[in-house]
Formats: structure tokens, C-alpha cells, sequence
């Protein structure tokens, strides 16, 4: 059950990420929630190295949201056409 919930948080704070930083890509759900999950982890581990997070504080929502922003312009820095061409 643990993991179900896991899931349907990191694909929330996907969809917010993806809300906040609006723009064109071809994430779909898979991606979405992959980033929210990673965001989630991301943000939770900064937040507890630099001491503003206890585990499980409402702090971490916005952390998660923060860590799944900056994973998603990592995502479009790395997966847009212009870094292929580059290449």
C-alpha cells in the first residue's frame, strides 16, 4: 500500500511541477510521476542536509515540488531536439 501512495503523490507533485514550469514537452504519466517521485527524494534529502525538514513535516510537499522543478529542467535541458543536434 505504502508504494501505491508513493505513486499517486509523486504523480501530484509531477503534475504541479509540470504546472508551475509550464512549457512544451512529451512527458507523459510514466515521466510525470518519475519526476514527482524523484522530486520528492531530491527535495526531501536537501531539505534534511541543510536542516529545514523534519521527516514527515508539510515543509517536504514544497521541497518535493522544488526538487521535481529543478529534475524537470534538467529533463527539457537534456531531452529537447536542440541538445540532440548538438551533439
Amino acid at each position: 500500500m505504502n508504494a501505491i501512495w508513493t505513486v499517486i503523490v509523486g504523480f501530484c507533485v509531477g503534475l504541479v511541477a509540470r504546472a508551475v514550469m509550464p512549457g512544451k514537452d512529451a512527458a507523459g504519466v510514466v515521466v510525470t510521476t518519475a519526476l514527482g517521485i524523484g522530486g520528492a527524494v531530491v527535495g526531501a534529502l536537501l531539505g534534511r542536509i541543510i536542516g529545514i525538514l523534519e521527516p514527515a513535516s508539510f515543509g517536504g510537499l514544497a521541497m518535493s515540488v522544488l526538487g521535481a522543478v529543478a529534475l524537470l529542467a534538467a529533463y527539457r535541458r537534456f531531452s529537447s531536439p536542440m541538445s540532440a543536434q548538438k551533439q
